[in-house]
C-alpha cells in the first residue's frame, strides 16, 4: 500500500509540472497508470499527442478542438439530418434516389447509411462483457437530443433494407464475403436506443465514427475500429474529473485520430505486404518467437500454425479482444507509452505464446489454435513482466553481439 501512494504521489508530481517531462511520463505509464487519482486519461492525452506537454497550453488546445469538433457534428449528423426531414429546398427539386449526378444528396445519402449500417452494428456489441456502453451518459449531445428535427444516427439505417454483402477479414486474416439483412438479422444481443432526450454510450461512439469515416472517404470506417475506440472512450467517459467527463466524447475522437495515424496502414489491405502493414508485423512476430523460443517456433511451423489464423486479430486490435476491458486498459497504459511505438505490443505477444509453451508443444494443431485463437485468463502483470523480461533478453543479445563485432 505505501508503494502504491508512493507511486501515485510521483504521477501527481509530474503531471503537477508546468511542462511535462515526456521520457519520465512514459517510464511511469509503462509500468501502469494507478487507477485512483483520475491520472490515466490525461497520461493517454499526452501520451497520444492530444495535449502538448507544455501546461500553459492546455486551455487553448482543449477549447480549439473541442469547439472543431462540436462544429464536424453540426456539419456532417445535424445539418443532413434537418434537411433531410425538411426536404433539400428548390435549388434541388430535380434531386430524386435514382439521381446519377455526384453532387445529389440521396447519392450521399445511401452512401453515408452504407457506412452507418456497419457501424450502427458493431457499436451495439461494444465490449459485451460489462454494462457500461449500454448505459445513458450524463452528457448527450444537446444538438442533437434538444433539437425535434434532428434524428438520431441509428434511426437512420433503419429508413431502408437492402440485401448488402461487406469483405471483411475475420479472426483467420481470410477475405470472405459476408451476406446480411438488416432487417432478418437477430438484434435480441444488441444495445438497444434509450428514449428521446437520452443516448446510450453506444450512441457516442456511433457518432464519433461516423464522423471518422466522413472524414477519411479513402478509408471510411473498417470493422474493428470500434474495438480501438472503445477503451479510449471507456477511459475518458469514467474519469473523475466531471468537467473531462463532459467533453469526453470531443476528446475521444482527437486521440482515436491521433491513434488511428498510427495504426491506420493495418487496416489498408493493399498494405498489408508493406513494411508498415499487418503482414510486416506478423512477420516481426513470428521472428521474434523463433529468437526468444525456437523450440516452440519450430512447433509450430512443423504444424504448419501461420501467424494470420490468430496475430492479425492481436496486432491489428492492439490485442482488445484478447482480454476483459480492465485488462486491455492495463496493457495500453505500457504501449501508448512505448518509446518504440507498439514494438513493445510484438514482445507482448510473443510473451502470450512463450507462456503457453509447455501446453502447445504437447498438443496437436486443432488445441493449439483453439489457444490462441481464445486465449485462456492469465494474470496481465505476470503478462507484461514477461514481456518486459523478453525486451531486456533482446537488448543483452544485441549488447554481446555489438561486443563480439568490435572485439573481432
Amino acid at each position: 500500500m505505501a508503494a502504491y501512494k508512493a507511486r501515485l504521489q510521483e504521477f501527481e508530481a509530474l503531471l503537477g509540472q508546468d511542462v511535462i517531462d515526456r521520457e519520465k511520463l512514459q517510464k511511469l505509464c509503462f509500468s501502469g497508470v494507478p487507477d485512483e487519482g483520475g491520472h490515466r486519461a490525461l497520461c493517454w492525452k499526452l501520451l497520444l499527442n492530444y495535449l502538448p506537454l507544455d501546461t500553459s497550453q492546455w486551455n487553448d488546445t482543449l477549447n480549439k478542438k473541442r469547439a472543431q469538433y462540436r462544429h464536424f457534428v453540426e456539419e456532417m449528423v445535424v445539418e443532413p439530418a434537418r434537411l433531410s426531414k425538411n426536404g433539400s429546398g428548390n435549388d434541388h427539386v430535380d434531386d430524386h434516389p435514382l439521381n446519377p449526378n455526384p453532387d445529389s444528396q440521396w447519392g450521399s445519402f445511401f452512401k453515408d447509411n452504407e457506412v452507418l449500417a456497419q457501424i450502427d452494428k458493431d457499436v451495439r456489441r461494444l465490449c459485451p462483457d460489462i454494462m457500461f456502453f449500454q448505459r445513458g451518459t450524463d452528457f448527450p449531445c444537446k444538438l442533437i437530443v434538444d433539437d425535434p428535427e434532428v434524428e438520431r444516427l441509428h434511426r437512420r439505417v433503419t429508413h431502408f433494407s437492402l440485401s448488402s454483402s461487406s469483405v471483411t477479414r475475420k479472426g483467420l486474416g481470410i477475405t470472405k464475403m459476408e451476406s446480411s439483412n438488416r432487417r432478418s438479422t437477430n438484434t435480441d444481443d444488441y444495445y438497444h436506443p434509450l428514449p428521446p432526450g437520452s443516448e446510450a454510450h453506444w450512441e457516442v461512439v456511433e457518432r464519433i465514427l461516423f464522423i471518422y469515416a466522413k472524414l477519411n472517404p479513402g478509408q471510411s470506417y473498417v470493422q474493428g475500429m470500434n474495438e480501438i475506440i472503445g477503451p479510449i472512450y471507456y477511459t475518458f467517459a469514467t474519469d473523475t474529473n466531471v468537467a473531462l467527463r463532459e467533453n469526453a466524447e470531443a476528446d475521444c475522437f482527437w486521440c482515436f485520430i491521433s491513434l488511428m495515424g498510427e495504426i491506420r496502414d493495418f487496416f489498408i489491405r493493399t498494405l498489408d505486404e508493406s513494411e508498415s502493414g499487418i503482414g510486416a508485423m506478423m512477420e516481426r512476430l513470428m521472428s521474434n518467437v523463433r529468437q526468444q523460443d525456437f523450440q516452440l517456433w519450430n512447433h509450430l511451423k512443423s504444424q504448419e500454425l501461420q501467424p494470420q489464423f490468430f496475430s492479425f486479430r492481436w496486432l491489428t486490435l492492439l490485442l482488445s479482444q484478447e482480454f476483459d476491458l480492465p485488462d486491455v486498459i492495463r496493457v495500453w497504459d505500457s504501449l501508448f507509452a512505448d518509446v518504440n511505438r507498439f514494438s513493445y505490443l510484438i514482445q507482448v505477444c510473443t510473451a502470450m505464446m512463450v507462456l503457453q509453451r509447455d501446453v502447445m508443444l504437447q498438443n496437436d494443431f486443432a488445441s493449439n489454435m483453439k489457444i490462441l485463437q481464445h486465449y485462456p485468463p492469465v494474470d496481465v502483470q505476470v503478462l507484461l513482466s514477461k514481456a518486459t523480461e523478453l525486451v531486456e533478453s533482446t537488448e543483452e543479445d544485441i549488447c554481446d553481439t555489438t561486443n563480439t563485432e568490435q572485439s573481432s
